[in-house]
């Protein structure tokens, strides 16, 4: 652990140099990895790398691999590798699925893991964690280290670098191996003696068998740099009177313009693709002085952002306009100023990226976070705060996912085959698969090789096969070969490649499909809402839809005086973390807090409290009143939009139960509104626990299973684990699946599985993932424990000032830019006069 800027990666690599300028070397094998969660991240250490390495005179050669690196070079690094190899974990998935990973790790000195606090909160994590098992099973003397600035649980963080000890022992007999999900012994491959499962079931081990008070886990050494200069934040206040909803900042434009003209280079940060786009657009609309500023997010094509990141670290941009992608561990020195856009979402972010400015620890990064509205102040000022204490909110760590763990089992099964009692063992010293039983690992290898109980009778679904000699391998090359395309955890929805098409000449409109230069990819279902003709901002530029050719979209650039779309990606937004929301509401509850408030928020919370009333640190304001034949109900919990959209799922439910006739609901990261044709009130009157009930805890027993029964989102959490687990592919040899065809093939499995199969490994972590993702269901049972004996309910006459910002949330049309911010005004103002009268 040490600040941004201290040095860590330089001296995670300092034990690697020294031994290789020693002349140490093993080989053709590896000496030092390096992961990164970032591609742009590991192309920029590796440059940061190269320039020592040079000035010494050092015989060492760096290399990255990345899902941008051409095949030729990755095939090339696994038969001459480089001394030090910078990648990522979905390559590094790959890289020990090889047939010569044990040649090409065997002499692997360090392992080093940056940004670690971002790897380990994720599936990318849980995948990243059996990898490193994995090396250290390969390489027995490796030393890993991982690196982060911004870490709240430091051991959780150790625990991942070091194999761990399992609680209980792995079964001794060498001849067990997986059962079927339908609990008898299986023999898939047709060869040998059906398995006998080892038992595991007989309690904890005794004293005398080694058993007892269960050892402390394996710890690595922790360090931690003090000091460091702290970081010049602040908030941009403008004159102009900011919307209650509404995230573009268009307001602040100007501003931030200003700013880019007043320092030398500017990070500009967004939380979306959609505002990154936005943004870019409107800053070089009134970029007068034509200053070089480029954009960069994801969906850009490979080759476009290396050119970005290179302009920037020779110095050649006084802006880039950009997302996540660049908001870890990057090092820029020339950066003097950064801009983040709308609320941070969590103080460890804002963190990460302040640090990208003046990247030295004994200069202050500068930072000037820009809210989109009033509420989003409330959240700046909160991440201020939190900044001022250096406090973390950086994720709890994870139980491993059993979709991951069937990933691994098929890539080992490829990479030469695996003997499922040392195997497991394998698995288990891993931090977030520590507690898998056995029983648990024989079910994960029996989907493997039969798809589970329901589907064994399909051959397709057989990847593995076990030998006469009781090891496990891929069932053919074709197997190994999906497995290859298809490695990795995160699954997006299905793109297609925004080409800029050439034109026939003379006959404008008419174009040549795979003609012209690829700019990025946007998501299939917005390519098919667009008709040829229609205008939409993408890679910075206004480009006319001529048709789709395949699985590429053709565009033209697009004449002056049109009103693009901007397209806009699922699953792009940050949800308000814990941390934070617990600080907004403290800002709300506290009336001596509103002096370090915008004036313009403090009135805000002034006209609330004199119309209706704030509610307290741990209180539910519940507010109901009558609109346009329609009665609202609105709560605010500030937990976050996810934990908001449960929390309306759930009680639509229980209000129709009630007969109260709820027609729909709105959530936004504060609150919710609920509206129905019986008036909630007149209940709430009559009985006086009517509320307490409504938001009581069991709405996540019985009311939270029969939703997910229900529930299109199950179908579509389901898929997703699907495509990890290997059931569907999204890539075949040659061709490719339509994310239609994706969906129809998993609701169809899902269907099945239901109904045959309740239990089935893939539906159970499907759950899970709901439980833990999408439905935020634990920060919602917090929240529903905090509030029990605490609900404030106000019946009023008409809307307060407070419940105006969810309401606007109610039937919001998809429209863009400032004619969105234009839409989102008007309708502020009519609910504004009607609250204040």
């Amino acid at each position: 652990m040490a600040p941004t800027g201290a040095g860590k990666t330089l001296a995670g690599f300092l034990p690697s140099l020294v031994s290789l300028a020693g002349g140490e070397r093993r080989g053709k094998g590896l000496h030092t990895l390096y992961v990164s969660p970032l591609k742009a991240l590991a192309v920029d250490i590796a440059r940061n790398l190269e320039m020592p390495v040079a000035e010494m005179g050092l015989p060492v050669r760096i290399e990255t691999r990345t899902g941008d690196t051409p095949s030729h070079k990755r095939t090339r690094q696994v038969s001459r590798p480089p001394d030090i190899l910078l990648t990522t974990p979905e390559q590094l998935a790959l890289l020990i699925a090889h047939r010569e990973a044990e040649a090409l790790f065997a002499g692997l000195r360090c392992l080093i893991l940056d940004e670690l606090h971002a790897l380990v909160t994720s599936k990318r994590g849980d995948l990243l964690s059996l990898a490193v098992a994995r090396l250290h099973r390969l390489s027995p003397g490796l030393t890993a280290i991982g690196l982060s600035a911004t870490v709240r649980e430091p051991d959780e963080l150790r625990k991942y670098l070091v194999p761990q000890t399992p609680a209980l022992p792995p079964p001794s007999a060498r001849e067990g191996g997986p059962r079927s999900e339908s609990g008898e012994g299986s023999d898939v491959s047709g060869e040998g003696a059906p398995f006998s499962r080892p038992s595991l079931t007989r309690g904890p081990p005794s004293p005398a068998e080694g058993g007892g008070i269960p050892p402390s886990p394996p710890m690595a050494d922790l360090v931690v740099v003090q000091g460091g200069a702290r970081p010049d934040l602040a908030m941009l206040e403008i004159d102009a009177t900011l919307p209650l909803s509404g995230h573009t900042a268009w307001q602040s434009m100007p501003a931030i313009y200003d700013l880019i003209l007043a320092h030398r280079m500017v990070l500009v940060f967004v939380n979306t693709r959609l505002q990154a786009e936005y943004t870019f657009q409107e800053l070089w609309r009134i970029n007068e002085a034509s200053l070089p500023i480029a954009l960069h997010h994801g969906s850009l094509d490979a080759t476009q952002r290396r050119r970005v990141e290179a302009a920037m670290a020779a110095g050649q941009l006084r802006a880039i306009v950009c997302t996540a992608t660049l908001d870890l561990g990057i090092d820029w020195g020339d950066v003097d100023l950064v801009v983040n856009i709308g609320a941070p979402k969590g103080a460890s972010r804002i963190m990460q990226r302040i640090g990208r400015a003046n990247h030295r620890m004994d200069e202050p990064s500068k930072a000037v976070l820009v809210p989109g509205n009033r509420f989003e102040m409330l959240e700046c000022r909160a991440a201020l705060d939190a900044v001022e204490e250096a406090a973390q909110d950086t994720p709890d760590a994870r139980i491993g996912a059993p979709d991951v763990l069937a990933q691994h089992v098929l890539g080992m099964a490829c990479a030469g085959g695996f003997e499922p009692v040392a195997f497991y063992e394998e698995i288990v010293s891993a931090a977030p698969y520590a507690g898998l039983s056995w029983e648990e690992f024989e079910q994960v290898v029996d989907y493997v090789a039969t798809g589970g109980y329901a589907l064994r009778a399909y051959e397709r679904f057989a990847k593995i096969l076990r030998g006469a000699d009781g090891v496990w391998r891929v069932r053919d090359a074709r197997v190994a070969q999906q497995y290859r395309m298809n490695v990795g955890t995160i699954i997006e929805a299905p793109r297609v490649k925004v080409r800029l098409a050439r034109t026939l000449r003379g006959r404008p409109g008419t174009v040549v499909p795979r003609t012209g230069r690829v700019l990025g990819e946007v998501e299939e279902d917005f390519a098919e809402t667009l008709t040829p003709g229609d205008t939409f901002l993408f890679a910075g530029e206004v480009l006319r839809f001529e048709g789709l050719a395949e699985d590429e979209l053709m565009a033209t650039r697009a004449g002056p005086g049109t009103d693009p779309a901007i397209p806009s990606y699922a699953g792009s937004k940050f949800p308000l973390s814990t941390f934070l929301a617990a600080r907004v509401r403290a800002l709300i509850a506290d009336p001596f807090e509103w002096d370090r408030l915008p004036e313009q928020v403090s009135r805000y919370l002034l006209q609330q409290r004199r119309r209706s009333v704030l509610p307290g640190e741990r209180d539910l304001l519940v507010e109901t009143f009558p609109r346009a034949n329609r009665h609202y109900l609105t709560a605010f919990p500030f937990e976050g939009r996810l934990a908001h959209q449960t929390l309306g799922m759930l009680l639509t439910r229980r209000l129709e139960r009630a007969g109260l006739r709820p027609l729909g609901f709105a959530a936004n990261d504060y609150g919710i509104a609920v509206w129905t044709t019986r008036d909630v009130s007149e209940r709430a009157a009559l009985d006086p626990g009517f509320l307490d009930a409504l938001f009581a805890q069991d709405m996540l027993g019985d009311d939270l299973e029969a939703w997910l029964d229900e529930s299109a989102m199950m179908k579509r959490t389901f898929r997703q684990c699907a495509v990890i687990a290997g059931l569907i592919e999204r890539r075949y040899p040659g061709q490719k699946k339509t994310g239609r065809q994706v969906t129809v093939s998993t609701d169809l499995i899902y269907d099945v599985l239901r109904k045959h199969q309740p239990d089935h490994l893939l539906l159970r972590a499907a759950r899970q993932d709901a439980a833990t993702g999408l439905l935020d269901v634990r920060r919602l049972g917090v929240m529903l424990e905090r509030i029990q004996g605490r609900i404030i309910h106000r019946a009023l006459d008409r809307v307060s000032p407070l419940s105006v910002s969810v309401m606007l949330e109610i039937g919001r049309e998809r429209v863009y830019g400032e004619g969105a911010d234009e839409i989102l005004a008007e309708a502020e103002a009519q609910l504004l006069e009607e609250a204040l009268g």
